[in-house]
């Protein structure tokens, strides 16, 4: 059987799962996605005063009251956070897959962080791999969740559920 690994990501967690077939597939449903790991970045997650020393963009007051309009690149910054944290995806998906063996990564995320991703993946690793892409957010789904999408969209075989009698 091929080995996936499954990267799921948004803008502020990205979590990776395996897919692992049961031992004995008599008694117990196979294949199952496994969770391995997630990674959550806190800086998209602080708003104002946290994460900036001035609350309010663009304004910066002088001694007699006027505001004087600037730009001070705060987009800049917060693009600079999102590719810092594509990096630490990209870390740790190359370690998973080097654990796991994987020959398959399938990517799910919005088209943003996409191709945040796309240019953050520059291990020669991820150019022997086959690598599929499904532009959805589905990190607040459940591991079966994950997978029964996944499997709709025939990116994943189908979990074969074991019935007891």
């Amino acid at each position: 059987m091929v080995k996936f690994a499954v990267a799921v990501m948004n803008g502020t967690q990205a979590r990776f799962f395996t897919l692992d077939s049961a031992a004995i597939s008599k008694y117990e449903s196979s294949p199952n996605l496994i969770e391995q790991q997630s990674l959550s970045d806190s800086t998209q997650e602080l708003h104002g005063q946290e994460l900036w020393a001035n609350t309010k963009t663009g304004r910066n007051r002088g001694s007699n009251g006027q505001a004087h309009g600037y730009d001070d690149h705060r987009q800049n910054h917060k693009i600079e956070f999102e590719k810092r944290f594509a990096h630490k995806i990209s870390d740790a998906m190359l370690d998973m897959i080097k654990a796991h063996d994987a020959r398959k990564l399938i990517l799910v995320a919005e088209p943003k962080i996409l191709g945040i991703m796309r240019s953050s993946m520059t291990d020669n690793l991820f150019k022997t791999l086959n690598i599929q892409e499904v532009t959805k957010d589905l990190c607040h789904f459940k591991v079966n969740q994950v997978h029964d999408y996944l499997a709709k969209k025939e990116l994943l075989p189908a979990c074969q559920k074991v019935y007891s009698r």
